[in-house]
């Protein structure tokens, strides 16, 4: 009697075990990170996504009611500053399942990514220490980082992040503090893709943008905030270079805010500008990547990325392209593998909201369930 109980707790078991890692979610309005379909079923196994079709039926396994209701991948947040791993949970919390971190404690980040795997963090993806000049931006925050004076000191800096484990290599051109020169910033873009990693860079100024671009940067960390690039730059480069912008509209906004003193005229012809290169940067097939800089201006790790979409949204991206920049772009431009869609043999990232986002951006909020790697995560 004892041996089939014991069977028996363990058959219980195995199969709450199952249920929980297979599940299907039908008659869903699906976006799989590039395009739309309704009225589809997507069935999950062990974390993975195995199949997607208007007709899956299968017997002793979880289903849930995906009518009138929305599914996306996971989001992904393109620039953050992340320094424990509370931020992680919180982003996870908001269906941010995925953070790229642009300057940091290389020796904490590596053991915050030792959450990747856990389900109520989001995964941490990172630059390390960011290259910037002695005295420079990004030298301010209290922790000793190594700084470049010079194009020769590119080579060790690069093999010192590569050896540190980071997944891009990011760079700091900020002219209100002491600057790297741009041959030096051109010698850690070489440098970096000859260890095949992407090269991002911080500007604020476009001359700035224009000259990292042209030399080769993969994308900017930020839009620039001073002025509107000149038509036959933008226009040179989107003939002659690849790459991508994530804006950060929002921090961007909210730190002219805090230490600028504009009137309410000035701000609003400000935001404009911006919203106006942005849809520039659009309009010329410039790829766009959803990013908040948080902390930066008390923006958090996890519902302020609505925000930059609304933001997104209104500089004239129409909504379903909004969604990939914070989906399937970041992916493809940092080389995420297996996430950013929902597609067969990709990994079960999934948010489901109440209502359809591309209907009204603003619906991005109503979430109803997340899962990371097909597991639920707690909303609590």
């Amino acid at each position: 009697m004892k041996t089939l109980i014991v069977i028996l707790i363990t058959f219980i078991s195995f199969t709450n075990i199952f249920a929980q890692e297979s599940f299907i979610i039908k008659n869903v309005t699906l976006f799989d990170g590039s395009k739309l379909i309704e009225n589809t079923s997507v069935l999950v196994e062990k974390g993975v996504i195995k199949k997607i079709s208007s007709n899956i039926n299968l017997d002793n396994t979880i289903v849930f009611n995906g009518e009138g209701k929305f599914l996306m991948p996971g989001m992904i947040n393109s620039h953050v500053h992340a320094w424990s791993t509370i931020s992680l949970k919180q982003a996870a919390k908001a269906g941010v399942l995925n953070l790229l971190d642009m300057h940091g404690v290389e020796p904490m980040q590596s053991q915050m990514k030792k959450t990747n795997d856990s389900t109520n963090y989001a995964r941490f993806y990172v630059a390390g220490y960011a290259a910037t000049a002695p005295e420079g931006h990004g030298t301010q925050y209290g922790f000793p980082i190594p700084t470049l004076t010079k194009p020769i000191d590119a080579k060790k800096f690069v093999e010192d992040r590569v050896n540190a484990g980071v997944d891009y290599i990011k760079i700091i051109i900020e002219p209100w503090k002491p600057t790297i020169t741009h041959q030096t910033a051109k010698a850690v873009i070489n440098e970096a893709h000859k260890h095949h990693k992407k090269a991002v860079v911080h500007v604020s100024k476009v001359k700035d943008a224009y000259l990292v671009l042209k030399n080769n940067a993969d994308g900017l960390v930020h839009i620039w905030d001073d002025t509107t690039m000149p038509e036959n730059h933008l226009q040179e480069l989107t003939e002659k270079k690849d790459f991508f912008v994530i804006p950060t509209l929002l921090t961007i906004t909210k730190i002219k805010r805090l230490y600028t003193n504009k009137s309410v005229e000035e701000f609003k012809f400000f935001d404009s500008f911006l919203l106006n290169e942005v849809k520039r940067l659009y309009d010329s097939n410039v790829t766009i990547l959803a990013g908040t800089d948080p902390p930066n201006a008390a923006i958090n790790y996890g519902t302020d990325l609505y925000k930059e979409l609304l933001l997104l949204h209104q500089a004239g991206i129409p909504a379903i392209e909004v969604l990939k920049t914070a989906t399937s772009n970041p992916a493809e431009r940092f080389n995420l593998k297996n996430i950013g869609y929902i597609k067969e043999g990709y990994t079960a990232d999934l948010i489901l909201l109440d209502k359809n986002p591309i209907l009204n951006i603003k619906d991005i909020n109503t979430i109803n369930t997340i899962w990371k790697s097909g597991k639920k995560i707690s909303l609590n």
